[in-house]
């Protein structure tokens, strides 16, 4: 804690920034690293982040931590303002950081990335299913105990990305898992799970059942413009609870950008593998062993052109030969 304190103390105030389209992941590791440098090290800082939060259930997360994040677009930044990056690092493609930025603190739990070694500190955790795993880590470290607010976002946080202990946990997980688990508020956390959706919600996750072909083991959907880019991966989660699928790829458009999401149950893993060769030099990509995503700019291009050329690399990826036809899910 000594190095991320020395890294991070100074008279002016820090920028926390998530990824794009914050999950609940991001959104709790910044919270809990906003408390620890308040309660321990007296450094003010905000939390920013880019794009929208469109998912039910991480806006009522939002709502719950009393809105503590603020776009980007609100913010007036100083140059060389120091920054600390929360579940993403410098150059995956996912993060907006304003320029003249200096990139202080990196917390993830993704593959390290080349340029993040730049930054005075770096954690990078490769090993654990969730940011919220290491911030929780810290806060015990210092022997801070987090409020039931942020124990109840952390808890979330390492419960969505980790499928409830069932995806890529870690003994780190499960451990910081069962401590917070007795400091959560159950009611509100029931409410954040159970966030009622908007009618188009289900517009489109019936257009992706629609969309959805199969390929021996792999489905493939394309559905098109989304209300909100995080659609793609809340569908591919779903599409994964199939009988006998063990792939899912999931594509749908948002602002001028082809946005994918990997899912897969495959022990070995190589979702990120995946979406890195599909997305190519396209766009950027990256992800874990059983959940990535990628992004592609669309420049004026047709988005079902592009998709399709996406889905022959998928099943060529997949060693699924061409001669086999998609049969539509429903």
């Amino acid at each position: 804690m000594k190095l991320l304190f020395e890294a991070l103390s100074g008279p002016e105030p820090i920028l926390i920034l998530t990824h794009n389209d914050p999950d609940p992941d991001a959104v709790a590791g910044a919270v809990a690293l906003q408390y620890l440098l308040a309660e321990k090290g007296g450094v003010t800082s905000v939390i920013g982040y880019h794009g929208i939060i469109g998912r039910a259930e991480n806006k009522a997360l939002i709502a719950y931590l009393d809105n503590p994040l603020l776009p980007l677009t609100s913010l007036e930044f100083l140059e060389l303002t120091p920054t600390a990056l929360v579940d993403t690092q410098p150059g995956t493609g996912n993060n907006t950081v304003p320029p003249n930025t200096m990139i202080t603190a990196v917390i993830d739990h993704h593959p390290l990335r080349a340029a993040t070694s730049q930054a005075k500190f770096t954690d990078i955790r490769t090993d654990v299913g969730a940011t919220s795993t290491i911030l929780t880590g810290y806060l015990q470290n210092v022997g801070l105990e987090p409020n039931q607010q942020l124990a109840t976002a952390l808890f979330y946080g390492i419960k969505t990305d980790t499928m409830g202990l069932s995806r890529e946990a870690s003994p780190a997980d499960a451990a910081a898992y069962f401590y917070l688990h007795p400091k959560i508020d159950p009611d509100a956390l029931i409410e954040i799970e159970r966030a009622q959706v908007p009618l188009d919600y289900f517009k489109i996750f019936a257009m992706a059942l629609r969309s959805a072909y199969i390929y021996q083991d792999a489905i493939i959907s394309y559905i098109g413009p989304m209300a909100y880019p995080d659609m793609v991966a809340e569908i591919a989660d779903v599409l994964l609870r199939l009988e006998g699928s063990e792939w899912i790829i999931c594509m749908g458009t948002y602002n001028n950008t082809l946005i994918l999401s990997v899912r897969t149950r495959n022990r070995k893993g190589g979702a990120g593998r995946l979406a890195q060769a599909v997305v190519g030099k396209e766009g950027v990509a990256g992800g874990h062993g059983t959940m990535a995503g990628g992004q592609i700019m669309l420049a004026g291009r047709n988005p079902k052109s592009v998709a399709g050329r996406l889905t022959r690399r998928v099943l060529q990826h997949l060693n699924i030969p061409s001669t086999i036809k998609g049969r539509r899910l429903v």
